[in-house]
This record gives structure tokens, C-alpha cells and sequence, in this order.
């Protein structure tokens, strides 16, 4: 009974290791195809009501509202987003964009810091490498 019990634990294992993606950085970015597929569920889930499925969101961002506050950006490489480090992205999806007179909510109580990570790497996956290229150079001085 004891070797069944192995046998099927290493064929779950196997299964869960297959499902999982590639675990190899994609062209000299830091996040791997995997991360970009779960990252594309949890920001379609989470973040594309406001930024839109494609990450383009409003064309007016950089004006206020009537109500004063920032409209959601694009994500996709067209806006700021890649003016702020990992860790800045990170922890404006953590806790909010209030402090950049935005209305986003935090979301660290819904997403833990590795589908953090993942919603970053699928919003990244958009730049192209120009813009992706000018952001590397902005985290790596962040660090």
C-alpha cells in the first residue's frame, strides 16, 4: 500500500510540475511564461474592470476627474507604469493608489505577493522590450 501511495504521489507531483509552465526567466526579463499565464487570470479577474482586458484603459489618464482623482492608467507600456520599480508596483497594487491621487483599492488582503508578482509579470509581458528595457534601468537604481 505504501509504494501505491508513493507511486501516486510522484505521479501528482509530475502532473503539478508539468501544469506549472516553464520556470525559465522569458528573454532576459525577470518573470517566466508561468508567471505571465497565472498573472493573466488574476488580472483578468482583479484588475481589468478598471484597467480593461488589454491593459489600455482610459486614453484620458493623465487628467483629473470631476471628482479630482486620477483615472485608472494603462498598464500595457503606453502610460507611467514603467516609471516605478518592482517593489513601487508591487506595493502600490498592495495597498492602493490613493497616495498617487488615484482611487484604486489595495488589494493585499485578496492577492498574496506571489499573484502580486504574477499580475506584474502579465502587465510587463505587454511592454515591449524598449519600454521594458527603460523600466529595467529604473528598478535596478531602486534597488
Amino acid at each position: 500500500m505504501r509504494q501505491i501511495a508513493l507511486i501516486f504521489s510522484f505521479v501528482l507531483l509530475a502532473a503539478c510540475a508539468e501544469t506549472e509552465g516553464p520556470k525559465t526567466p522569458i528573454d532576459g526579463r525577470w518573470y517566466t511564461e508561468a508567471q505571465v499565464e497565472r498573472g493573466r487570470g488574476l488580472y483578468l479577474a482583479h484588475c481589468a474592470v478598471c484597467h480593461a482586458a488589454d491593459g489600455s484603459a482610459t486614453s484620458d489618464w493623465r487628467k483629473p476627474g470631476p471628482d479630482g482623482h486620477y483615472p485608472p492608467p494603462p498598464l500595457n507600456g503606453s502610460a507611467h507604469t514603467w516609471h516605478h520599480s518592482l517593489a513601487l508596483l508591487d506595493d502600490t497594487i498592495a495597498n492602493g493608489g490613493e497616495p498617487f491621487g488615484g482611487v484604486m483599492p489595495g488589494f493585499a488582503i485578496v492577492l498574496d505577493a506571489s499573484e502580486r508578482q504574477a499580475v506584474i509579470a502579465w502587465f510587463q509581458s505587454l511592454w515591449p522590450d524598449e519600454i521594458y528595457d527603460r523600466w529595467l534601468e529604473i528598478d535596478s537604481r531602486d534597488r
